[in-house]
């Protein structure tokens, strides 16, 4: 499940030796803008920015503005940019600024000398440096780091050095500038949930957690904990099951549905959207699936545990991708890209593997009525119904039919998750006008005085306009994925990873534990590499120019992290207790030695490529020097 994006960060941070800054030079609160002098929402936004600098938070705000003109959008915004540029080099910038801020004129050449003129410039020297344009440089280093800042629309803020994303009104730029408690732990909150290891760090607390409890003297509560029984339903419709049911039959299902979501968009329009794309992560997760399971079998074919050939095909993609965030710069983009489709791809191999080997004593009218559910929903789909409400009750007696019928509850959120609509893109010039059109409603109503009923009608028509920005799909899946990352998987990790450690680490050269342990370290990067050198060899795909098959081997091993699916598939698999604890070990074992295996392997690479390079350099400068 891919990381949530963390909030862009300003880059570079403010140097006030190049920036132009005004207000409390010292102040405890920086804000940046970028923008353009022709947009006009930077003009509506400029008197407010001015307002809180001078007035309402006068000695306590660091003003800076950078620029990011839209050539596309407003003809005369590079040249008015270079133009203040013009003046800042006369000690004027922030006159210029504003000048060309409230300016009803046409910011071409000779009303820029005029502004110039007015504020008694050396115009001969503005004219030339302008017409030369000696400060484009200055101008084009702002749009670089606009880029880099993640700055995409005009105006664009940041305070303190982070994207500000909410409303441009004074007053919630200086609830956001106050900073009350709200605002920070909302901040904490976004940084946290910006860590590409978020949600895997969460889990890992969850297995620690656990394995103290289960190795403490209190381990019989571990146990009562999880076995005390919960009953929902009313009357004499109710469902009774233990608390560990609950969070593996129950919430397990969002984390599904999640995925499956995600799938769905890949297939659709991501990284497996077409048959070029698609072959170099498909055959890699093929053949990240199939070796583990051969190496697996090898150890345990005719025995009793044989059916677990399951448990070591699945990659956690959580802890894989957080890891190849936290490399940097030693992993390329295009492998990050690889792996992320391999990873979804292997997800899909997992759901077909639980849905197809690893379900019994199908009730076959219980199952009937989850296929009719699911009709019911693609109808829906298909009539165009884009309500959740709708969706929300089919899915959850599309989970129950599932449940009684003896499926595993997991197929009901990927059913579902391809029956939620999405919709065609929107038209933006449409939606434009529209929002245009509502706010000057607002602002001045062309019949009559804005009354409570007309601005809330304008507030509800807003909510609809941005509600089509997003299909119903994915703004389900932007809902239920921090549920997902961080209350389902965690609590998972916790309700099953709670091993006495003393009773089974010695059982590790057991044929079970050697076929996930080896499975997981050997096969999958052994599979991976092979899946798409195999594809790539018979001209399906093509391996990325900046990627090594080393590199290739490397991700792999780190896909040996298996964890949530491993964990998940083996609950499945084995009932005794004594071989599922030896199972969940061999596990947590191997995906913290592949972490360790594939991380090392990649710096070893990127070391080895970064001397090679500084090598070349030096030998260039040699035969220079001769």
């Amino acid at each position: 499940m891919p990381a949530r994006v963390a909030t862009p960060r300003l880059r570079p941070p403010v140097d006030p030796k190049r920036d132009h800054v005004s207000g409390a030079r010292d102040g405890p609160v920086t804000l940046v803008e970028y923008g353009d002098f022709e947009c006009p929402h930077c003009r509506a936004a400029h008197a407010g920015v001015i307002r809180l600098r001078d007035e309402r938070l006068t000695g306590q705000v660091r003003y800076v503005f950078r620029h990011l003109p839209n050539r596309g959008a407003h003809p005369h915004a590079e040249v008015a940019a270079e133009a203040s540029e013009c003046a800042a080099a006369q000690g004027r910038f922030w006159e210029m600024h504003d000048r060309l801020f409230t300016s009803q004129e046409t910011l071409d050449r000779e009303t820029l000398v005029r502004m110039a003129a007015g504020l008694e410039l050396d115009v001969e020297r503005f004219a030339r440096e302008l017409d030369d344009h000696r400060y484009a440089p200055r101008v084009q280093e702002d749009l670089a780091s606009a880029q880099l800042s993640g700055a995409r629309a005009t105006p664009t803020f940041y305070v303190d050095g982070r994207r500000y994303d909410g409303p441009w009104d004074e007053e919630s730029l200086v609830d956001t500038m106050r900073k009350p408690l709200g605002w920070r732990l909302r901040l904490l909150a976004e940084q946290f949930a910006g860590l590409s290891m978020s949600s895997g760090i969460l889990m890992l607390l969850g297995v620690v957690a656990a394995l103290v409890w289960a190795n403490s003297p209190w381990r019989d509560s571990y146990e009562r904990l999880w076995a005390i029984p919960l009953t929902l339903g009313a009357g004499s419709h109710v469902l009774t099951m233990s608390l560990k049911a609950w969070v593996n039959d129950g919430l397990i299902v969002i984390f599904f549905l999640v995925v499956s979501l995600e799938i769905r968009r890949e297939v659709t329009v991501g990284a497996i959207a077409t048959p070029r794309k698609a072959a170099l992560p498909i055959a890699a997760a093929i053949g990240g699936m199939v070796a583990p399971a051969l190496i697996y079998l090898a150890f345990n074919a005719g025995g009793g545990a044989a059916h677990g050939w399951g448990v070591p095909m699945g990659t956690d993609t959580a802890f894989a991708l957080g890891l190849l965030a936290l490399l940097g710069p030693r992993v390329p983009l295009s492998l990050r890209a690889f792996v992320a489709a391999a990873a979804i791809a292997d997800d899909m191999g997992s759901i077909a593997v639980i849905a197809l080997f690893y379900t019994e004593h199908i009730v076959l009218a219980s199952l009937g009525a989850a296929l009719l559910l699911w009709l019911l929903a693609l109808a829906m789909n298909r009539a165009r119904v884009y309500a959740a409400l709708p969706y929300a009750v089919i899915g959850v007696l599309l989970w129950l039919a599932v449940l009684y019928a003896g499926v595993h509850p997991t197929l009901a959120g990927v059913l579902l998750a391809f029956a939620i609509p999405t919709r065609s893109a929107p038209s933006p010039a449409a939606l434009l006008g529209q929002t245009q059109s509502l706010l000057q409603s607002v602002e001045a109503p062309p019949v009559g005085e804005v009354t409570a009923g007309s601005y809330r009608a304008a507030v509800e028509a807003l909510e609809s306009v941005v509600e089509r920005l997003l299909s119903p799909a994915q703004r389900l899946a932007r809902t239920l994925q921090p549920w997902s990352a961080y209350v389902v998987l965690p609590l998972f990790a916790f309700a099953n990873s709670g091993i006495e450690l003393q009773a089974h680490a010695r059982d590790f050269l057991e044929p079970v534990s050697l076929g996930i342990i080896l499975g997981l370290l050997l096969g999958k990067p052994l599979g991976i590499t092979a899946g798409a050198w195999i594809a790539t060899r018979l001209g399906l795909a093509t391996r990325p120019d900046d990627v090594a098959w080393a590199q290739v081997a490397g991700a792999g091993a780190l896909c040996g992290i298996g964890f949530t699916m491993a964990f998940f598939i083996a609950d499945l698999t084995f009932s005794d207790a004594g071989t599922l604890a030896l199972t969940k070990l061999s596990v947590l074992a191997a995906s913290g030695a592949a972490a360790l295996a594939g991380s090392a392997a990649l710096a070893v690479r990127y070391a080895r490529w970064k001397r090679r390079v500084e090598e070349a350099a030096e030998a260039r400068d040699r035969r220079a020097g001769a």
